[in-house]
């Protein structure tokens, strides 16, 4: 199989289900942004040392193409099976942020991104999450989206800051806190 098929010289690019439209239409700026997400988990996978974040992150990435398969797919013209998150999936959120959070000090300031590798990949993928969000709420406004995916990308976001402060307790490097200058 070829990896170009010159179907999409023209601009255009097809959804699940056969409908050609513009490479620029949210639907596709929003199942893309979603794959930069799972490629900034690829590259956090690289910096994080715990084997059991590291497995989560994976299972993570496969969810990511289940959410990215579901929004390629045209509500109005697919008839493909496809595969669905669960609510199972977002309680994993839950569990991973709340087990991380029993090991972390409380937080008393703001943080700012950074601190390690690991913390500050951690946050940019929390930022690109949360450009997804955005997208995914806006296309939920044009085409409704399963309740599911928007449930599951907002904690996912809240993930992705809990692991950035986890990435740093894990290496041993300290939280910077944000002090606004007041002057």
């Amino acid at each position: 199989m070829k990896i170009y098929t010159k179907k999409g010289d023209t601009g255009t690019t097809q959804l699940i289900g056969g409908t050609r439209v513009p490479k620029h239409h949210l639907r596709i700026e929003t199942y893309g942004t979603v794959d930069e997400l799972n490629s900034h988990i690829g590259l956090l996978i690289e910096w994080i040392q715990d084997e059991n974040t590291r497995k989560t992150l994976q299972s993570i990435q496969d969810r990511l193409f289940t959410m990215g398969s579901l929004l390629a797919a045209d509500p109005e013209a697919s008839k493909m099976k496809l595969p669905q998150l669960h609510e199972t999936d977002v309680q994993l959120l839950e569990e991973e942020i709340d087990r991380m959070t029993d090991l972390l000090p409380q937080m008393t300031h703001f943080i700012l991104p950074g601190g390690s590798p690991a913390g500050a990949q951690a946050h940019i993928t929390r930022c690109v999450c949360r450009r997804a969000e955005r997208l995914i709420t806006n296309l939920n406004e044009v085409s409704p989206v399963e309740e599911i995916i928007i449930r599951y990308i907002n904690r996912l976001s809240d993930y992705f800051f809990t692991l950035g402060r986890f990435a740093l307790y894990l290496t041993g490097h300290a939280e910077v806190k944000w002090i606004p200058r007041m002057d």
